[in-house]
């Protein structure tokens, strides 16, 4: 009787709770931000800056309605998505698990990237990957994959184009992505995720 006493207080004392998942989560975002050195601010100096981050502090602003912290690299060339509008998107990217380092991106091939269909309604961004590696890794049954609301918190800050000279860039974000923002992996075990993303229109305008 005592063993299965000792064996129930064990599996017991083994079980994570949300909070415990939710405080590890935290370390890890915590650690990360550390080891690479980020500077975060707030979003009141974000607006102050003109809605730009310092790549040279490498400063990363924290979107409090979110939880997520955003780097823009370049704001990109092109123009802002148009209240009402829907565009299709060639996007690349890197994401790394924060917990376990595990690590999915198509930025190595010229022939790998996403399609990712954004429609914006006001201040609400949607949008789906219709093509690409996270909706053949995150899509249920070959059907578009819902992109996640964390992805989509660059929008209101970059204009997204096809670049036309040597000096014109496409947007680049980088994210740290807590779970509660992320795709269902990223929520079902209550893991955060760094990203790299890049925008650009898949139809010159």
């Amino acid at each position: 009787m005592g063993f299965f006493c000792l064996a129930a207080l064990a599996a017991c004392n083994d079980y994570e709770t949300y909070g415990d998942k939710k405080e590890k989560e935290r370390k890890a975002i915590r650690q990360f931000l550390n080891d690479s050195s980020i500077v975060v601010i707030s979003e009141a100096t974000f607006h102050q800056q003109g809605d730009v981050t310092d790549t040279k502090r490498n400063e990363f602003v924290y979107l409090d309605n979110t939880g997520v912290y955003m780097q823009i690299v370049h704001k990109g060339c092109g123009t802002p998505i148009a209240d009402g509008e829907q565009t299709d998107l060639l996007v690349r990217f890197v994401e790394i698990c924060l917990m376990d380092s595990s690590a999915l991106y198509n930025d190595t091939h010229p022939y790998d990237v996403d399609v990712m269909n954004v429609t914006r309604s006001g201040s609400t961004y949607t949008a789906s990957f219709t093509e690409g590696l996270m909706k053949s890794t995150y899509g249920l049954n070959g059907q578009a994959y819902g992109a996640a609301q964390g992805f989509l918190v660059a929008f209101p800050y970059i204009n997204v184009g096809r670049p036309r000279t040597a000096d014109d860039h496409v947007a680049k974000v980088r994210l740290i992505v807590p779970h509660s923002q992320g795709h269902t992996v990223a929520t079902n075990y209550v893991y955060p995720y760094y990203y790299e993303f890049s925008f650009q229109r898949k139809i010159d305008l």
